[in-house]
């Protein structure tokens, strides 16, 4: 079972799967009978099918994953409500004394420009933020180790513990719903940790449905949409009419479309 490390203590394993490209193509040739088929024509219909957004024959497939993270990544996770997940139990067993520290490359200040997210800039003293980090953690797990000694619950035990500290979860997708989610958590805009598991995942899937990657990263992942008022934006562009005060667009849509178009 191939492993990847993430960050200190995480990881992200591919423990099962069902299917292959021809799956996908077998699903979706169904209305058709039996007939011959070559591995272009396979390749073609993929990509036709992933061009054209006809999910349902990728959903036929299906990925499994055992991922150890921090509460708070796991968060961004089980916002895919398609997915199936179990997650380590902290009710029946005793939590991890695991905890993510941010990396120096990692720790960074506030963005000014957007509200949820993190800036290029270093903080000053990061070795004495990782301490503070540090401290809290070893207080939180000193403090959930005496309250179990004391022999209050494990489901209230875990109370004090931070977001930061690791859990583990099955997590199994549909191939179609697993591309909506390295979507949206590969994304630039999505907080670095989710990504770096996002990425992780998708590496890891890529040699198992070579076809169907390689149509989504075409077609989708590395691709733009554009809204009614951005494509007149392109089409004045051609005519060389135009002129950013014509359109009826919020400022953060000017910037979006700006950089849409570089």
């Amino acid at each position: 079972m191939e492993e990847v490390k993430i960050h200190d203590h995480g990881f992200v394993r591919l423990v099962d799967h069902m299917g292959t490209d021809e799956s996908i193509e077998n699903a979706a040739r169904i209305s058709y009978g039996d007939g011959t088929r070559k591995k272009s024509e396979t390749e073609g219909l993929l990509r036709y099918l992933m061009r054209h957004r006809h999910t349902s024959p990728f959903e036929m497939c299906e990925v499994v994953f055992h991922l150890k993270l921090p509460i708070f990544v796991m968060r961004q996770l089980v916002r895919h409500r398609t997915a199936s997940l179990n997650e380590y139990s902290g009710r029946y067993s005793v939590m991890s004394d695991d905890f993510y520290v941010p990396s120096r490359e990692y720790l960074r200040k506030q963005s000014e420009t957007n509200k949820q997210g993190r800036s290029d800039e270093a903080p000053e003293n990061i070795g004495l933020l990782q301490y503070e980090y540090n401290r809290s953690h070893d207080g939180s797990h000193v403090a959930y180790q005496n309250l179990l000694r004391e022999d209050v619950s494990r489901e209230l035990a875990r109370a004090v513990l931070p977001v930061s500290n690791y859990t583990e979860v099955v997590w199994k997708s549909d191939l179609h719903n697993f591309f909506h989610m390295v979507k949206l958590r590969s994304d630039a805009h999505a907080q670095q940790e989710i990504q770096d598991y996002a990425n992780a995942m998708y590496e890891l899937v890529k040699p198992l449905f070579p076809i169907s990657c390689q149509a989504f990263e075409d077609y989708v992942l590395n691709s733009v949409s554009f809204s009614q008022e951005e494509l007149r934006i392109i089409k004045d562009q051609l005519d060389g009419s135009w002129t950013m005060d014509k359109y009826s667009l919020s400022k953060r849509e000017r910037t979006e479309v700006l950089e849409k178009l570089k």
